[in-house]
Order: structure tokens, then C-alpha cells, then sequence
């Protein structure tokens, strides 16, 4: 069973009966004026009482102060302000205040991060917020050092290694969350060799107060860490690939719920992503891609519900939520709202565990319902099992919702936010899959339906064969893809307007506000301010630069100011989008701040055309085809192409354009460490000498190839940066 009421472990009626009646804090809108979390209020709406900008007005909305932040990686945070001042957190972890009225930058903290840590992190150098109380500002670093900072200096004032294996390949990207006298933190890497787990510090001390892993270990090494865990291990085959740590990492969605007491953690996926190759006799694979709700103070589960049962698809159950009141049926729910990767929007009661309400929002093909009886999906293997060959999967594995946050108005009963309606192939290469420290063990390659029919001549004839014989080859080729902001209602899934995005990777955060705004930005740099009621648009300021983070809003003196952090990034970051703003213009990192009667928003200047790429040197003499051909698997084995797209306009070098001096220096580059400060790891652990050889001799190989299409291209009058194929995309 996965319904929390009938769920499989031990927990005492009595504690059930508590979760219901406790109350310890109610739930209350962001106070007047400031924002507290990154979610706005405790329940995280990410909505606000603030009027003063309003449909009458909001035409007169400018820039009220910018600052730059010197980087061009991705800023998903949503910012805080307490008591006038605005913290933000940047890139890895690096932490900002400024004053919210005139923009005077108070300090800056940057952690010292170890840059090992790229080579495990899927996702690019996010850091989705900060965490403020009691004078303090908590920050965890991508290296998984959680910080505890002075909020008026910058000042350490204590700090914890959150990562308790330093041999995995794990890391932090989510925004700490205040749970009563704790801090919780969570991590990522579910895709390298992760165990997951969420860890709770005293707030004041840093000193570990407990930790909840979110998966079993192998139980030949004696008994798990307690009951919950114990029940878990009975789901898995206990001949599961156990090296490569099962997932279920909770690098985002953690939500402290004040009405109950209890933390609300989203848990990632379950890895490898084949079924078969990663639990050979089955199973449901707890805690993977659950919601897990747990004692703030004890670290004890009250109870679970597993959203995507024995996960191929890498569903996290990661997106953010929302905690809130609903009548349901006659009665007034305590709910959390949920609409992770997997396609169907759920209304849970948070006290229980009970699911209300599912319904699809995307096309899903991986489960044909959700019995609300017992809250079990009706699973469909003949469409969705990957163990058993390629397949076609709704929703890709970007998800119809990912960690961008929506917003929930409870005067209109609606749920907005951005939503993907796309599939991808799945399949699983042939050949051994051998655990690879620290390395990518999600085991299958992924193509998504924007780019198959495109790719399906480069693939193997008989996966090109079987993708041609899949029932949803036809849908996937007649409707690749469609990404649009929607007004939702939660109780039917009934999308009440929809307003089409420039393109399937357009899905920033939301804002909305009791004047009946909604504010979202777009990859193509625009600050749109919509209409919550039709969805029709108000306003739009063109900032120059591409915006994914949930906006914010606060007031001081009396003064409305909406925020907004804007860079692109995230998942497969060195794909830039060529309607993106940071195609056009470049990725120079932003924090924008408007209000009414601001001014014009400078914009970044456009970039110089591209250029031809240079000639690369001559091959040594002893490349052959099959050392470039060892290279060019080296290069996407050890995950290369993460980082280097190779592609035009990429926010990471494309090495299909090095110079004379980046040639000569390839082997310190890679082997020794020279750009580490920048960002780019060593791998003298993981390559040979040779290895790095084979490496260049095909990166060269792809400089002379990239070098005569644009000569080919430059002699018939085209543009040099056509778009380029993404095989083995991410999200």
C-alpha cells in the first residue's frame, strides 16, 4: 500500500490521532509588507496581500535598482526580506543583502566551495534561496555546507559538512527551511550514486539534531537506521544495485507545516532508472519519489505517499509546494497542494496523508488513473517499462511541472504556474552498467520529442524500429511539445485559461497578489505582469536578460517593490535556448527590483555575430579512428557534455572553438586543475594521460568539422549558428 492511512509501516494510532488535533502554529499570510521565505508566507503561495500595484497602474511599473552579481550561471532564487533588508543567494551558494529601498549593497558572502563538486551536479551551480530567523541567514552551499550567517555583517557564525559520504557524488541546491528550533536541510544526486536524505541542525548551534535517509541501505549491512526504514528495505529486492545508493534525494520541496508540526519532504528519484537493472524482482521502492512527511522534532515519520511507484521515468517528487485551507466535500481540509514531474496535480490532506484529489493536467501515459480509494496509481507497463524497451514516456523526464514555483490564490481557488506537456524516448543502451563513483548511474539515454524525429536516423536501426512501432510515436511527432502558464483548479485539473510560452524550456516561477496580478518572467527577458482572472497581458518590460526565478514582492514606506532574480541555467544550462535573451544578449547575472514611476531597465548589449571556428591543430601522429572514437565515448561517459554542449552561444565554452593557447594547455586544464577557480574540476582521479588524449584528438576532430560547415555555411549566404541536436539531453 502507498496511501499514508493503509501505509505499510508501524506508526501508532495514537500519533495519527495527533497529527490530526496538534496545532501549533496556524498558517498565515506574508505579513504586510515583508517577505519571509522564499515561498512568501509559511504555506509557501508564493502570493501577496500587497494592492498598491494594481491593474490601474501597473503600466507605470519600472526599475526601481538593479544589482549585477558577476556571473553568468543560473539564479533560480526567490528573494527574502525581513525588517527592509533583501537577502538573496547566487551561484554555489554565494549569499547578498542589500537595503530594499534604494539598493545599497549591505555585504556579500561566498562560500569557499570546493569546484570538485561540478562534476556531480546535474543541474548547474543552482542555489534556490536562503532561509532568515532570529538575526540569522541560513545558506547551503553546493558543496553541501550549510551555513549559519550574521544577517546584519555576513559573518559565519556556524557551519556544518550536511553531507555525510564524501566518496558520492552529492551536493546542495535548495533553500534551507526553518522547522520550530530546527534548520532542514536536503541534498541532491540521485542520478551519480546518491542515498538520500534530509538532515535537521539546531538553529542556534548547527549541532545535528537528527536525519531521516529516504531510502534503505543494502540490508546485508544489518539493520536499517529504524522502523520506517526497515518497512522500506521490504519493497526493494534485496539483490538491488545498493552501490550506486537507490536516489531519493530531496534537493528541493521541503516544507515546514506549522498547523501539524511536521517537515513535508519531496524525494527524489530512484536510480537506475530501469526497473529490472535497478531492483530485479520489483518493488515499490520507498521512500523514492514521495512525499514524507516527519516529526519536526523527533525526525520520526508520521506518514508517506509515494506519487510515482516504481519510478523509470525520473519522476521526482521534488516541485514545490503549497500549504493551504480548501473546502473538500463539506468539510475545510488542511491540504498540500502538489504538482510534481509525473503529470497529475494531487490535493493531500497534510495532516494524513490522505489523497483528496488527482487529476491529469499533461498527457501521461505511464499510469492510466488514481484510484482515490486507496490512492494507488493504475500503472500502465505495456506503455511506460522501460526495462522491457524503448519507450515513449508522458511526461518527459523535465516533468509537467519541475522547481519552478507556482502560486496559489485562495480568493479565486486557483493554483498558476508554467506547465510542460511533453514526452521523451527512454531507453536503456546495451551493455554492462558498472557502478561509476561519483559518476552519472541513471543508466538509459533520453531524447525528447522536440528533437526525435530529428535524431531517429542517428539512432541504432533497432531502436529506430521500435520507436516507429510505439503507440505514442504518432502523438509524440504530431505534438512534440507545449509548454503555457495556466490557471488551474485544483480540485479538477481543469485548466480555467492557458497562455502559450515562447518554448518548451519557458516556465519561470510565479507571483501573484491580492490586486489580482500575476507577475512572471520569460526566457526571452521579458517582466510580463498578467491578468489573474483571464490571463490576458497587462504589461511587459523588456529586461534583456532571461528570467526563470519566482518573482517577489514587499513594501517599505510605504512603497510596493516586486523583485526578481534573472539569469538562465538549470538544467541542461549549456543548451541555450535561441529565442532566449541569453543567446542574444549573453548571461549576465541580474537582480532586478521595480516599482511604480521606476525607470527604463538597461539592457545588456547584443553579442557580436559568431565567428567561423578557428582552424585546430594538426592530430598527433598516432590518433586513429578508434582513439577518437574512445574520446568522443570518454567525453559523454564521464558526462563531458553536462557542462560543454559544444554548441554556439553556450554559457560554457564550446571546445569546437578553442584557440592556439587552450589546445596547448588541454592537459592542465583537465588533468591538473588550471581553470578550478572558474569552475572547471580536475579529473587526474578518473583519466589517464591517454584517456585526456583520446579526448582531444576528437575534440579536434569536431573543430575541423565544425570549422567546414561553417565555411559551407558562410559561402551560401547562412547563418553559422543553426541550431544543433541535443541527443543525450538534460533537463
Amino acid at each position: 500500500m502507498i496511501s499514508a492511512v493503509k501505509s505499510c509501516v508501524a506508526a501508532p494510532v495514537s500519533l495519527m490521532l495527533a497529527a490530526l488535533i496538534l496545532a501549533v502554529q496556524p498558517l498565515a499570510a506574508a505579513s504586510d509588507g515583508e517577505w519571509a521565505s522564499p515561498g512568501g508566507d509559511p504555506g509557501k503561495a508564493h502570493h501577496s496581500p500587497l494592492t498598491a500595484i494594481n491593474p490601474g497602474n501597473v503600466a507605470r511599473l519600472g526599475l526601481a535598482w538593479q544589482a549585477e552579481l558577476g556571473t553568468n550561471r543560473v539564479l533560480e532564487a526567490t528573494p527574502v526580506v525581513v525588517g527592509g533588508v533583501l537577502y538573496t543567494s547566487g551561484v554555489a551558494g554565494r549569499v547578498y543583502a542589500f537595503d530594499g529601498a534604494t539598493g545599497r549593497e549591505l555585504w556579500r558572502f561566498e562560500p569557499e566551495t570546493d569546484m570538485q563538486v561540478n562534476r556531480w551536479v546535474c543541474c548547474d551551480m543552482a542555489n534556490r534561496g536562503v532561509a532568515v530567523a532570529d538575526g540569522l541567514v541560513y545558506v547551503g552551499a553546493l558543496d553541501g555546507m550549510l551555513y549559519a550567517l550574521d544577517a546584519r555583517t555576513g559573518q559565519v557564525v556556524w557551519k556544518v559538512d550536511s553531507i555525510e559520504d564524501h566518496s558520492r557524488g552529492m551536493s546542495s541546491t535548495g533553500a534551507p527551511e526553518i522547522a520550530g528550533d530546527v534548520v532542514v536541510l536536503g541534498n541532491a544526486g540521485s542520478d551519480y550514486d546518491a542515498r538520500g536524505y534530509v538532515t535537521a541542525y539546531d538553529r542556534r548551534t548547527g549541532a545535528q539534531r537528527w536525519r531521516f535517509h529516504t531510502t534503505p541501505r543494502s540490508p546485508a549491512l544489518g539493520a536499517q537506521d529504524n522502523p520506517e526504514l526497515e518497512a522500506a528495505a521490504k519493497t526493494w529486492d534485496p539483490a538491488s544495485r545498493w552501490d550506486i545508493g537507490a536516489g531519493g534525494s530531496p534537493w528541493d520541496a521541503i516544507a515546514y507545516d506549522p498547523e501539524t508540526g511536521l517537515v513535508l519532504v519531496g524525494t527524489g528519484n530512484a536510480e537506475p532508472y530501469s526497473l529490472t537493472a535497478r531492483s530485479p524482482k520489483g518493488g515499490r521502492n520507498l521512500y523514492t519519489s514521495s512525499l514524507v512527511a516527519i516529526d519536526a522534532k523527533t525526525g520520526r515519520m508520521r506518514w508517506f505517499y509515494q506519487e510515482s511507484p516504481e519510478d523509470q521515468w525520473d519522476y521526482d517528487a521534488n516541485a514545490p509546494m503549497i500549504l493551504t485551507h480548501m473546502t473538500i466535500d463539506g468539510r475545510d481540509r488542511s491540504v498540500v497542494l502538489h504538482a510534481p514531474k509525473n503529470g497529475f496535480f494531487y490535493v493531500i490532506d497534510r495532516a494524513t496523508g490522505e489523497v483528496l484529489r488527482a487529476n491529469p493536467i499533461v498527457r501521461v501515459n505511464w499510469a492510466r488513473s488514481i484510484n482515490l480509494k486507496t490512492g494507488e496509481p493504475e500503472l500502465n507497463p505495456a506503455a511506460a517499462d522501460i526495462s522491457a524497451g524503448p519507450k515513449i514516456i508522458f511526461p518527459a523526464t523535465p516533468g509537467a511541472r519541475n522547481w519552478h514555483a507556482g502560486s496559489y490564490d485562495r480568493t479565486t481557488g486557483l493554483w498558476y504556474g508554467a506547465v510542460l506537456d511533453m514526452g521523451n524516448l527512454i531507453f536503456v543502451p546495451p551493455g554492462p552498467k558498472p557502478y561509476a563513483a561519483k559518476g552519472l548511474n541513471n543508466g538509459a539515454a533520453l531524447i525528447f520529442t522536440p528533437d526525435l524525429a530529428q535524431a531517429l536516423p542517428t539512432l541504432p536501426p533497432p531502436v529506430a524500429a521500435a520507436v516507429k512501432a510505439l503507440p505514442a510515436w504518432a502523438d509524440a511527432k504530431a505534438n512534440p511539445a507545449r509548454s503555457e502558464m495556466r490557471a488551474i483548479d485544483p480540485l479538477t485539473g481543469r485548466t480555467v485559461w492557458s497562455v502559450p510560452a515562447g518554448g518548451w524550456q519557458d516556465r519561470a516561477g510565479v507571483l501573484t497578489t491580492a490586486s489580482g496580478l500575476i507577475v512572471h518572467g520569460t526566457l526571452s527577458g521579458e517582466l510580463r505582469v498578467l491578468d489573474a482572472r483571464t490571463g490576458a497581458q497587462l504589461v511587459s518590460i523588456q529586461t534583456g536578460t532571461s528570467i526563470m526565478a519566482a518573482p517577489m514582492t514587499y513594501s517599505i514606506g510605504g512603497v510596493q517593490y516586486i523583485a526578481v532574480m534573472a539569469a538562465w541555467g538549470g538544467g541542461g544550462y549549456p543548451y541555450v535556448p535561441r529565442y532566449s535573451a541569453a543567446y542574444q544578449r549573453g548571461n549576465s547575472g541580474r537582480l532586478l527590483v521595480f516599482r511604480l514611476g521606476g525607470g527604463p531597465v538597461p539592457l545588456p548589449p547584443l553579442l557580436p555575430p559568431l565567428e567561423v571556428a578557428p582552424p585546430p591543430p594538426p592530430q598527433a601522429a598516432d590518433v586513429t579512428p578508434e582513439m577518437i572514437a574512445r574520446g568522443q565515448a570518454l567525453y559523454y561517459g564521464i558526462g563531458c557534455a553536462m557542462c560543454h554542449a559544444n554548441q554556439p552561444r553556450s554559457i560554457t565554452p564550446d571546445l569546437r572553438r578553442m584557440n592556439d593557447a587552450t589546445h596547448a594547455a588541454f592537459k592542465q586544464i583537465v588533468l591538473g586543475g588550471l581553470y578550478q577557480a572558474a569552475g572547471m574540476p580536475r579529473w587526474d582521479d578518473v583519466l589517464k594521460p591517454a584517456d585526456a588524449d583520446a579526448i582531444h584528438a576528437w575534440l579536434i576532430d569536431q573543430q575541423a568539422r565544425a570549422r567546414a560547415q561553417d565555411l559551407d555555411k558562410q559561402a551560401r549566404g547562412l547563418p553559422l549558428d543553426a541550431p544543433s541536436l541535443a541527443i543525450l539531453s538534460s533537463y
